[in-house]
């Protein structure tokens, strides 16, 4: 239950104010039709999780404990210091046209802007940290959805409401809390 708590959790901090929030945002603003774009985002995010959290429970077959606490402690110091960094949608990155229909569109483009982000090295991270692949996945996805889902619905209003720098300065210090526990752990 803590792998999926803490992955829940991270996951959904993380992604305040990040590209593939923007994305849903611009996929909302374009396309009006929220339920295609919503399962877009939950079938790209399990697909995308689902090959980090096995890449996460991989790396653990072949580092030893000791070097494995070590690159998760350096793991997450770099993604607490990447979550210090605003994220901002390139313009590459809008839909032209929809020619596959909003829900292909949306998976596509979200798995894409998901290929190297940082709540997909977070999964990389947490599944070798917690070796509980399918907690992790399933609360990183849990994550993605509790960050995006609103931002489809409730549109640019939700994102004047909230103060991204200090989510992304918590997000920061949890992920501090995780490299220093993981060291000592």
């Amino acid at each position: 239950m803590e792998a999926f708590l803490v992955s829940t959790g991270l996951v959904a901090l993380a992604e305040m104010g990040d590209k593939t929030q923007l994305l849903s945002l611009v996929l909302a603003a374009r396309f009006r039709k929220p339920w295609p774009i919503v399962w877009g985002i939950l079938a790209a995010t399990l697909v995308n999780h689902a090959m980090a959290g096995a890449v996460g429970s991989f790396i653990t077959t072949l580092l030893s404990p000791e070097v494995l606490r070590w690159v998760l402690a350096a793991s997450f110091l770099a993604m607490a210091v990447w979550m210090l960094i605003p994220d901002k949608l390139d313009e590459d990155d809008q839909p032209k046209s929809p020619k596959y229909g909003v829900f292909a569109t949306t998976v596509v483009l979200f798995f894409l802007a998901e290929m190297g982000d940082k709540t997909q090295i977070a999964t990389v991270a947490l599944a070798a940290r917690y070796q509980e692949l399918t907690a992790v996945v399933a609360g990183t996805t849990l994550g993605m959805m509790l960050a995006n889902v609103p931002v489809v619905f409730l549109g640019e209003r939700i994102t004047r409401l909230v103060p991204l720098h200090w989510v992304h300065r918590i997000c920061a210090v949890i992920f501090v809390g995780l490299a220093v526990a993981a060291v000592l752990w």
